[in-house]
C-alpha cells in the first residue's frame, strides 16, 4: 500500500509553456490548484466559500442528462462505464481549480485512481480548451512518461494530431506535471517536442489563513488563467502563426 498525501492541500505553482515550432514562444506564471479527495471535498468557512467552490459539473462528462445532477464520483463512474471498465473502488484525487466567485477555468486537471488497497491502477488527464470543451485521456500509472494519440483540438494554432508525452507523478511535497507534445516526422520521440507544459509547486495546508493569502497572491486566479492563454494567443497571431479552424 502506498502512503498518499494528505488532503486537502493547496499548491503554489508556477506554470511554464514553450512552444519550439513554427515559432519560438515561451511563457510563465504563477498560480495555484487544489489537491483534494473527491469524495470528501473541503469544507469551509462561509466568509471563504465564494473563493473556492468545487462543482460536479465542472468535469467529465453528465450521466445523467441533467447538467446539475450527479457528484463527481459518479460522474467518474461513467467515465469508467463507457469504456466497459472497472470503476476505482479506492480513494481518487485530483488536482484541480476551484470556482472562483463562481468563475473556473481547468486547462488540465489530473485525477489518481486507486483500488481498495490504496494502490494508484489509473490516471486521468483531463484538457479543457478556451471554447468550453473538454476531454479525459486515461493513462496508467507510471513514474516515466507515458503515450497518449491527442484527440482533442486546444489550441487554434495546433492541428489534432500527433501525441504527448506526459509524466503525472501523484503529488507529494511537491507537484511536477509535464505535457509534451511530439509529431513524428520520421523519427519515433524526437528528443525536442513541438510545446512543451509544465505544472509545478509547493504544497500548502488548506488552512483559512492559507487559502486567504492566494486571494492576495493570485487573486481571481481561474479568470487570470483563461485571460493571460488568450493574451497568448493574440501575440502568436501578431506573429503571423495560422489559426487552424476547429
Amino acid at each position: 500500500m502506498l502512503t498518499q498525501t494528505p488532503t486537502p492541500a493547496i499548491y503554489r505553482t508556477t506554470i511554464a509553456h514553450s512552444r519550439r515550432a513554427p515559432v519560438d514562444h515561451s511563457f510563465e506564471y504563477r498560480s495555484y490548484s487544489w489537491y483534494v479527495d473527491i469524495d470528501d471535498l473541503p469544507r469551509l468557512p462561509w466568509w471563504l466559500r465564494p473563493f473556492a467552490r468545487f462543482h460536479a459539473a465542472d468535469h467529465f462528462a453528465d450521466p445523467s442528462g441533467d447538467p446539475t445532477d450527479g457528484s463527481l464520483r459518479a460522474r467518474l463512474n461513467a467515465f469508467f462505464a463507457d469504456r466497459d471498465l472497472a470503476a476505482p473502488e479506492g480513494a481518487v484525487t485530483a488536482l484541480l481549480q476551484a470556482r472562483v466567485l463562481g468563475y473556473v477555468f481547468n486547462p488540465l486537471s489530473v485525477f489518481w485512481c486507486h483500488d481498495r488497497d490504496g494502490r494508484l491502477r489509473h490516471v486521468i488527464a483531463e484538457v479543457h480548451n478556451t471554447y468550453g470543451e473538454r476531454h479525459a485521456y486515461l493513462l496508467p500509472p507510471a513514474d516515466l512518461p507515458v503515450v497518449t494519440a491527442k484527440k482533442f483540438y486546444v489550441s487554434p494554432f495546433n492541428h489534432v494530431d500527433g501525441y504527448y508525452l506526459v509524466q503525472a507523478p501523484r503529488p507529494d511535497g511537491e507537484v511536477d506535471i509535464t505535457v509534451a507534445l511530439h509529431r513524428d516526422h520520421g523519427r519515433s520521440f524526437p528528443e525536442i517536442p513541438e510545446f512543451l507544459a509544465n505544472l509545478r509547486g509547493q504544497r500548502r495546508p488548506a488552512t483559512a489563513r492559507e487559502i486567504a493569502i492566494m486571494q492576495v497572491i493570485s487573486p481571481l486566479a481561474p479568470l487570470l488563467v483563461a485571460l493571460r492563454i488568450r493574451i497568448q494567443g493574440i501575440k502568436l497571431w501578431l506573429r503571423g502563426l495560422p489559426v487552424v479552424p476547429r
